[in-house]
């Protein structure tokens, strides 16, 4: 039997390795590239759920915040911030809100992205006007659009330091709690949390999750659905595979994926957009 791979074995995989892992053993080959130090470490990048208690060096927050904020902007507006989160009470507190995920507890940074359009509200009130736009929708899009390439700049930063981060959307399970955990002012909210922090080395490493082929993303001029079904049923064998090597319960994608869009799937953020309007967003 092999040994159990190591969190640092995974993140110096070899290209071709890294690429069987996102696509399956199966996988169409992709065209020759130059080398590329910055598409392997995207290749390889995984979501972690354990973490150590080791703390993070002095300036990784303030690095990941600089990665983040060489991320484009729309206009550049800058409509998001973020709420660093280190305080052990106030992370088992915002645990419960998210749906009481352990790694929330155990990272020793969370960062809380927020579609921040309180910002220009007060920007425009100093200017003696008023940010009416901010009253639809498409801010509320640009906001949460500028937040997640911020935080997905933020993440590859992480990883080059040799850290561990997971996307947490379940911060949006309950808005209105989250935001007054940590002061919110109105037309401000937490899209999504995200956890940083150093692998617990006595778990079961993080493996390079497969995706769906490129054959069901990609489309050439016009979309088409032509060969979704059967790209389905492969990708349904291979992740029952990756959850078998990961010790998960086996699930298909396209159960899980159908649960995830019920109406009770949701978590609760079937309410959302009645909860953004008590926290001042207009979404017209």
């Amino acid at each position: 039997m092999n040994a159990p791979e190591t969190s640092q074995t995974i993140s110096n995989l070899p290209r071709d390795e890294a690429l069987r892992r996102r696509y399956g053993p199966d996988h169409a080959a992709l065209p020759a590239m130059p080398e590329s130090a910055i598409f392997d470490a995207l290749l390889r990048h995984r979501s972690v759920r354990a973490y150590s208690s080791k703390p993070l060096p002095p300036g990784t927050l303030e690095l990941l915040i600089a990665a983040g904020q060489s991320a484009a902007s729309s206009s550049n507006l800058q409509v998001w911030s973020v709420v660093a989160v280190e305080d052990q009470g106030r992370k088992d507190r915002l645990s419960v809100f998210a749906n009481n995920q352990a790694h929330i507890r155990q990272c020793p940074l969370l960062l809380l992205w927020v579609a921040d359009l309180s910002r220009l509200d007060r920007v425009a009130q100093a200017r003696g006007t008023t940010a009416e736009g901010n009253q639809y929708l498409e801010m509320l899009l640009v906001g949460a659009i500028d937040a997640a390439l911020a935080a997905q700049n933020a993440v590859v930063a992480a990883e080059s330091l040799g850290l561990g981060t997971v996307y947490l959307g379940a911060m949006r399970n309950h808005p209105e709690e989250v935001a007054a955990e940590v002061g919110l002012p109105p037309n401000a909210m937490v899209v999504f949390g995200m956890c940083v922090g150093y692998e617990d080395p006595a778990a079961l490493a993080a493996d390079v999750k497969p995706r769906l082929s490129q054959t069901t993303i990609l489309h050439h001029e016009r979309y088409s659905s032509d060969h979704e079904a059967a790209a389905v049923a492969d990708y349904n064998a291979t992740l029952n595979d990756f959850q078998a090597s990961q010790n998960m319960p086996a699930s298909e994608w396209s159960k899980q994926s159908t649960n995830r869009v019920s109406v009770r799937g949701l978590s609760g953020r079937d309410a959302l957009s009645a909860s953004l309007r008590k926290m001042g967003f207009g979404i017209k």
